[in-house]
C-alpha cells in the first residue's frame, strides 16, 4: 500500500484511510504480567488510557506500578477502523499510539497514574515526543468517566503552572472521551520486557507537582 507523507495535523474522517473490519492479531498474554491481555479482567478494576509519545516506552512506566493489573499498546483517537502500525505510522489514520491501563482503584488511584503520565514525557510538544515526530506521538488522556476527566484537567493546570515558571512552553495534551481502543500488533505488546536494550523515546521534564 502507498502511503502519503506525514501530515503535521490529524486528517478529517473523510479523508483517513478505511482500515479493515477485523481486529488485526495480538498477543494472548501479559508479557511481564502474564494475565490474559484482552480479560477478563478481575471484578472491581478501572480503566486508563494516555498517550505520550512512542507506546514502547510509555507501556513499561505504567506496568511496574504497583496496583497496575494489566497493560497493553495500542492505537485511539483516530478514524481508521482497526488499523496497523504502518497506517498509523503514515499520519494518515489520525490514530495516536496509546497505552491501556487496567488497575485497582484500591491499590493505585487515578490520580498518581495521572501524574506519571505528565512526568514520564514532556506534554508541550504538539504533535511529537522528543525526536519522533508525526500525529501519532502527541500527549493525550483518554477518560472512562466524569471524574476521570476532572482529575486530568485539574492536574494538568497544575502542571501548567510548574511547567510556565520553569520556561516551558504551554501543554498540548489533548483530553477527550476514551475513544475505541485498538490494541496493536503482538510485538509491539510489552516492547521492551521483550527486548530490554530496545528505543524507548522518553524524556519527561524534571517538573513534578506533589
Amino acid at each position: 500500500m502507498f502511503f502519503k507523507s506525514k501530515n503535521p495535523e490529524t486528517p478529517p474522517s473523510s479523508e483517513a484511510l478505511p482500515g479493515r473490519k477485523e481486529a488485526i492479531s495480538t498477543a494472548e498474554k501479559h508479557f511481564v504480567l502474564n494475565v490474559p491481555l484482552k480479560g477478563p479482567h478481575p471484578q472491581g478494576a478501572a480503566f486508563a488510557m494516555f498517550g505520550l509519545g512512542c507506546f514502547w516506552g510509555a507501556e513499561k512506566t505504567f506496568w511496574q506500578l504497583p496496583g497496575v493489573l494489566n497493560s497493553a499498546v495500542g492505537y485511539a483517537a483516530g478514524a481508521t477502523n482497526n488499523p496497523t502500525y504502518q497506517e498509523v505510522c503514515s499520519g494518515q489514520s489520525g490514530h495516536n499510539e496509546v497505552v491501556q491501563v487496567v488497575f485497582d482503584p484500591a491499590i493505585i488511584e487515578y490520580q498518581t497514574l495521572l501524574k506519571a503520565f505528565f512526568e514520564a514525557h514532556n506534554p508541550t510538544q504538539g504533535m511529537r515526543q522528543g525526536n519522533d515526530r508525526g500525529t501519532q506521538y502527541r500527549s493525550g488522556i483518554y477518560t472512562y468517566s466524569d471524574e476521570q476527566q476532572q482529575q486530568a484537567s485539574a492536574l494538568r493546570e497544575t502542571y501548567q503552572i510548574s511547567l510556565a515558571n520553569a520556561g516551558f512552553e504551554a501543554i498540548t495534551t489533548e483530553i477527550i472521551k476514551a475513544p475505541t481502543f485498538y490494541f496493536a500488533e503482538d510485538y509491539h505488546q510489552q516492547y521492551l520486557a521483550k527486548n530490554p536494550n530496545g528505543y524507548c523515546g522518553l524524556g519527561g521534564t524534571g517538573i513534578c507537582c506533589d
